[in-house]
């Protein structure tokens, strides 16, 4: 069976990733090998490689590998680097792979960063609205990738520390489902 994920992993990356402009070689040779279906029940294994977002653990989902790949290479990891993966086992594997130093947030209220200093933080689940615990983690120059959603439609963005305060910039539409907890707040409407 691990040469039909190899094969569906190489599949992956020249029919998802490089036609979604994911030109970093660093990045797609360790997605080349990163065993993505290590990350799911087994039960969902064969869905590892599919252009679909894969629930890992309840309300917890795999980016598509496409969204996964665009928000790393516009986060431009460095090896050396500290992360911090939130909800995101798969960004965890590939930046470790990489060369970077990555914590993983994965239980517990994962709104409340208890870390600082980060190069880079990364997230695999929908926010209508990013923790103010995240950006405040970055080191000055620090970025965080996430997908913002308030609706059906998402912007992936991503998020720089500067000596001045936080900027934003949308990077691609991405409508992935939401991570537990993170979903927009009901109000009353007429």
């Amino acid at each position: 069976m691990s040469a039909d994920f190899t094969a569906a992993r190489a599949n992956m990356v020249e029919s998802q990733v490089r036609t979604a402009d994911v030109t970093d070689l660093a990045l797609t040779d360790v997605i080349r090998s990163a065993p993505r279906e290590s990350l799911l029940p087994p039960a969902k294994a064969f869905a590892a490689y599919a252009d679909a977002e894969v629930e890992y653990a309840p309300g917890r989902w795999l980016l598509r590998p496409r969204d996964i790949s665009k928000l790393l290479q516009n986060l431009r990891p460095k090896a050396g680097e500290r992360a911090l993966a939130i909800a995101a086992p798969y960004a965890a594997l590939v930046l470790e792979g990489m060369g970077l130093t990555v914590e993983r947030l994965d239980e517990g209220d994962l709104k409340a960063v208890s870390g600082a200093d980060y190069d880079l933080i990364v997230s695999e689940g929908a926010v209508a609205k990013v923790p103010d615990a995240w950006t405040a983690a970055l080191k000055v120059g620090g970025r965080l990738g996430v997908v913002e959603r308030t609706g059906p439609a998402g912007r992936a963005m991503i998020y720089v520390r500067a000596d001045d305060g936080i900027s934003g910039r949308p990077v691609f539409d991405s409508a992935p489902p939401y991570l537990q907890g993170f979903e927009p707040a009901r109000g009353f409407a007429f």
